[in-house]
């Protein structure tokens, strides 16, 4: 599944309907309302995201992650409106909301029951351009996705022009990044089509049971309430930090001069490997004795190594904290950090490459577990990442072989950071690579060369068994290309 910005997903023309959430509003106090008070405690990374937002002049709005995809049509509003309450239903965390007081700095939540909220169904007029759907669904989850009001969500159906008719209702979701992730967006498409077939037709939907991520929240602080100097995830992010200088990695290219922040991001996405060489890239890591995750790493080293004279590959990777059963299908920001650092310099072949990858991964892979917000607080630390690889395979993903049908496909907010994102996942199509960047000419160009030497590279250890560094930019050391050869794959 493709991760990309709402402007560049096909939006069609048509009718709009916004699905908006409500808990009891006319009701005089929260608790007649349905609201109750709840004293679970957020995640951590839950509360720096409502602490952050609160110092921030967009107050976390256009913060959001979501999806889109196709449903039959015709739309069946009244079983689509029993879809979303059964949903709701089902995810505790999208009938809970967490705020702090702005005077006392105090962490406070409610929660409202199952059967409690409603929906408000708000009919908009047809749309005769597509860019006009665009501009209302950006403006509607820009406003109603903060994590500093509930509800935090929003879904919006698009019936298409009788004239354009192809069958198919666009659905789009949106919800801010403190109470989803991104396998949280790869999820909905599914869970919505099934719940929508089930109250159509009485097909079951035969969802797995999904944990709460309020209750994954008192885990989290229950394990991580007492955190020592010496443990493991505090001693590995000081060294991390010191390393570069009290700041987090930054992309190994010039990406220009930070702006005002008034400007959006740019982007990219791109299928690098259709599912066959994806297969085939996946055994060329397998025979070094490494992993498709830990083979992209190396490429990516190998990538930044061509273009500067510099051969330590820094950056830091999100990697999933759903460690039960039960959390596996549940929504929320199950998400922990990474620092990741190797050199590949006097490696001797590809396979060794691949090995540095995997033995920085093996080594700080575990320090993911302990929350950052929570390791700088021991460090007494603030740092912002500025380089992130994130990775996810999403070939078994409930469904994920229908995603294609259902022009499936995971959205992001705007972004108006000076940093670099980069997000590769596997599908049963292939591998799609996405990336944001500073919307600068600097910037677009060494992204995208960067990109390019990456998708050289993969392709050589594919077709070749063999992955060279061309030349240097710079006047730094060459590496000997011939020195990065690995075993031949069977094509």
């Amino acid at each position: 599944m493709e991760f990309t910005e709402l402007a560049d997903y096909a939006i069609p023309a048509g009718t709009i309907t916004e699905w908006i959430p409500s808990v009891g509003p006319h009701a005089s106090t929260p608790v007649l309302a349905g609201w109750q008070p709840d004293d679970r405690p957020t995640s951590y990374v839950h509360e720096a995201h409502l602490r952050d937002s609160l110092k921030s002049p967009r107050q976390g709005r256009e913060s959001w992650l979501g999806a889109a995809f196709d449903i039959e049509g015709p739309l069946d509003k009244r079983a689509f409106r029993r879809a979303v309450l059964a949903w709701i239903d089902r995810h505790e965390s999208m009938r809970s909301h967490a705020a702090i007081d702005v005077d006392s700095g105090g962490l406070s939540r409610v929660t409202a029951a199952e059967g409690t909220v409603d929906v408000w169904q708000v009919e908009q007029e047809r749309c005769e351009l597509s860019s006009e759907v665009l501009d209302h669904l950006q403006y509607l989850f820009d406003e109603y996705t903060s994590p500093l009001a509930w509800p935090a969500y929003a879904f919006v159906t698009v019936e298409p022009l009788a004239t354009r008719d192809t069958g198919k209702v666009t659905v789009f979701f949106a919800a801010d990044h403190s109470i989803i992730d991104g396998l949280s967006t790869v999820l909905v498409a599914h869970e919505i089509s099934a719940l929508y077939a089930e109250a159509v037709d009485g097909t079951a939907a035969a969802l797995f049971e999904a944990g709460s991520y309020l209750d994954f929240g008192v885990s989290e602080r229950r394990m991580h309430a007492e955190l020592e100097h010496t443990h493991d995830a505090v001693v590995t992010w000081r060294r991390f930090l010191e390393a570069g200088d009290g700041q987090l990695p930054a992309f190994p290219l010039d990406i220009g001069t930070a702006g005002s922040g008034d400007t959006p991001q740019g982007g990219l996405t791109d299928w690098i490997l259709d599912a066959e060489r994806a297969d085939s890239f996946s055994v060329a890591c397998r025979k070094t004795g490494n992993s498709m995750f830990a083979g992209l790493l190396a490429a990516l080293a190998m990538a930044g190594a061509e273009l500067t004279d510099r051969t330590e590959f820094r950056t830091i990777t999100p990697v999933h904290t759903r460690d039960q059963p039960h959390w596996v299908s549940s929504l929320g920001w199950f998400v922990g950090l990474c620092p990741l650092s190797f050199d590949i310099a006097d490696a001797e072949s590809f396979g060794a490459i691949v090995a540095r990858a995997t033995q920085q991964v093996t080594a700080t892979k575990p320090v993911a577990r302990v929350p950052l917000d929570r390791v700088f607080r021991a460090l007494g630390a603030s740092a912002k990442p500025r380089f992130v690889v994130s990775f996810m395979d999403v070939r078994f993903a409930p469904m994920a072989e229908r995603w294609d049908d259902w022009n499936a496909r995971a959205l992001r907010s705007k972004q108006y950071d000076h940093d670099v994102y980069i997000w590769i996942n596997r599908t049963p199509r292939g591998v799609n690579i996405s990336a944001r960047y500073p919307d600068n000419a600097i910037a677009t160009a060494h992204v995208h060369r960067y990109i390019g030497v990456l998708r050289r590279i993969l392709d050589e250890v594919i077709d070749t068994g063999t992955a060279s560094l061309t030349s240097m930019v710079s006047s730094g050391p060459a590496l000997d290309s011939a020195s990065f050869a690995s075993t031949p794959t069977n094509q």
